[in-house]
């Protein structure tokens, strides 16, 4: 269904497509959120399609090329990590996401890269398999720290460890990703007591320290032991036009982890019409990575609909796909913890909204300002010059809008002139075409009466061709740069304080740290990107093998800098001409 601008506002299917359609077009059509669809349909489109089944595909498709906004869309789109066992002679253990084009096993998936991080530094405890780079692992020629602190057992270095051994223990990784931790555990004290008969008690007391680290693993864990196939079970809660979905992922009767996710929604739609768009958008996005698992267990039935949804997710997956409600058991425990943390991240979410929304209406106050829809706040961050970077962060009513962060590196200023770098990055954001939604209320700017002063004359020239002013609102520290103490500069010449306890106080300084951190993480890394190049890499006509030349020869960097120009002409395959090049470019300037 189209607008009259020619955009998509509602994707649906149907079996009887004259009995669905005449139902929008009734005298009294039930519900809000049709009303407000039907207001605007000026055009509809029809596919025939041979199955329900391709009929879902296709409405999930089209939903996430038009995003329309009578539909219940999902925004999430991330694919989701994995562990990853390479597939060379001694297999590296790593993190991996995206699509899986590499040789090897995963195992997965996890709900965040912090569950995954976690799990490879805790079987670097428990299994010493290398977790290094593969460039790493090439060019070892004596072992590194990992070796000497027992968390790997040192494969890149010939003699240390057999192929045999090395086995023994990627098999172990392998169980224990797929949650047989006891089968692990039976093996190592089967090879504990063979190592003690054989009187390698040193051999023993590694295998007892391994099974004594899994042990405590399982007591961390909450496990089930019944024989379960892979299962997510997923619970969902409503209120005040608001929905969660909270995905509990559980692997081999094993939790990896959960998930909670807040579809965007009409006003009034039903439960199950959230919980079907939401498992076809999250389980039909194979582009992700996502894995479909055998069993489903839903909060709520889905009616006719989850027939459909089970046939199409066995047709994606190859496999049969069940979808289950009203589970009893250990289902039904997971889908009790599932429902309350679904609750409990619905009222969270609720408390934040309004908290923030409270914040905006004391901020408007403050200010005298009729609409408080947007803000944006700007920061610089250097060090004695070197690398400044500029940020802007965004707020709405929601909070920040991360998508619409931005960083600027500024050139072409006189290091360490906060006045020029402002401007830069001012001239850089509101330059160019504005969309008249994105243009803000109120601009912060983190610094004092000078930096407000230069901010207005950039902003300024700009603002005569919007369709309103934006409040310039300068955010000065106080002498002793605690929070609380900020005064607050606006373009006229006044000043003034708020209470520290005052929640426009609390949303000014959450912008305005957002903002600092912003800045100076980009900074940071712009800064450690320059102490990590060399000065060699500058020098037109040293490419990587003569800068690895130059330095093996001369014996490091540091005795390349103290050498002559003929002792750099001597280095086989450097000329005297690109000798000079070399102790121009090593000079300090």
């Amino acid at each position: 269904m189209y607008d009259a601008s020619g955009e998509v506002i509602y994707v649906g299917k149907a079996k009887d497509l004259k009995k669905r359609l005449s139902s929008y077009f009734r005298t009294n059509v039930a519900g809000e959120k049709t009303r407000a669809l039907v207001k605007n349909i000026r055009k509809v489109d029809v596919t025939v399609t041979h199955t329900e089944t391709e009929a879902l595909i296709l409405e999930h498709n089209y939903i996430k090329l038009y995003l329309p906004k009578y539909n219940v869309l999902l925004r999430d789109d991330k694919s989701y990590p994995y562990i990853f066992l390479s597939n060379h002679q001694h297999p590296r253990l790593s993190i991996h996401r995206g699509a899986k084009k590499r040789k090897g096993e995963y195992f997965g998936p996890y709900p965040n890269s912090g569950a995954v991080r976690e799990s490879l530094h805790l079987m670097q405890k428990i299994f010493p398999v290398r977790q290094c780079e593969d460039s790493v692992y090439a060019n070892r020629s004596r072992p590194c720290l990992m070796y000497q602190i027992g968390r790997c057992l040192g494969p890149c270095v010939k003699g240390l460890v057999s192929d045999e051994d090395y086995q023994d223990q990627l098999d172990y990784v392998r169980l224990f990703l797929q949650g047989k931790d006891r089968q692990v555990i039976a093996s190592l004290v089967d090879k504990m007591e063979q190592a003690s008969m054989a009187l390698e008690f040193e051999k023993a007391a590694t295998y007892r320290d391994q099974i004594q680290a899994l042990r405590r693993v399982q007591e961390q864990q909450f496990v089930s032991h019944d024989n379960e196939d892979d299962i997510d079970v997923i619970g969902i809660a409503y209120e005040r036009g608001m929905a969660c979905i909270h995905a509990l992922y559980i692997r081999q009767g094993k939790i990896l982890g959960s998930r909670s996710y807040f579809p965007k929604m009409p006003a009034d739609a039903d439960l199950p019409e959230v919980l079907s768009s939401f498992l076809t958008q999250f389980y039909l996005n194979q582009a992700e990575g996502r894995v479909i698992p055998s069993v489903i267990v839903l909060a709520e039935a889905l009616g006719d609909e989850q027939n459909v949804i089970s046939d199409a997710l066995s047709e994606v997956a190859g496999r049969k796909i069940e979808l289950k409600t009203n589970p009893r058991g250990s289902r039904g425990k997971y889908l009790k913890l599932a429902q309350t943390n679904a609750n409990t991240a619905l009222i969270s979410k609720l408390n934040h909204k309004m908290t923030i929304q409270q914040r905006f209406t004391a901020l408007a106050e403050a200010l005298n300002l009729n609409t408080l829809n947007r803000m944006e706040c700007f920061d610089i961050s250097h060090t004695m010059g070197e690398k400044t970077v500029a940020s802007c962060v965004v707020f709405n009513k929601d909070g920040p809008l991360k998508p619409e962060y931005r960083r600027f590196n500024i050139s072409g200023i006189t290091g360490g002139d906060d006045y020029a770098a402002m401007a830069q990055a001012l001239e850089r954001r509101y330059g160019k075409q504005m969309d008249p939604d994105k243009i803000p209320d109120i601009i912060f700017i983190d610094g004092g009466r000078g930096q407000l002063s230069r901010a207005y004359d950039v902003v300024n020239t700009f603002m005569q061709d919007w369709p309103k002013r934006s409040l310039l609102v300068g955010v000065a520290k106080g002498t002793t740069r605690k929070p609380g103490l900020e005064t607050l500069l606006l373009v006229t010449g006044e000043e003034f304080s708020m209470p520290s306890d005052s929640p426009a106080l609390h949303l000014i300084q959450h912008i305005r740290d957002e903002s600092h951190n912003h800045a100076i993480s980009g900074h940071r890394a712009q800064r450690a990107k320059v102490r990590k190049r060399s000065a060699l890499e500058d020098v037109e006509g040293i490419g990587p093998k003569r800068r690895q030349a130059l330095l093996k020869y001369m014996g490091g960097l540091q005795e390349l800098k103290r050498a002559s120009k003929d002792d750099i002409a001597k280095v086989p395959g450097i000329s005297k001409s690109l000798a000079e090049k070399i102790f121009d470019a090593l000079q300090p300037h």
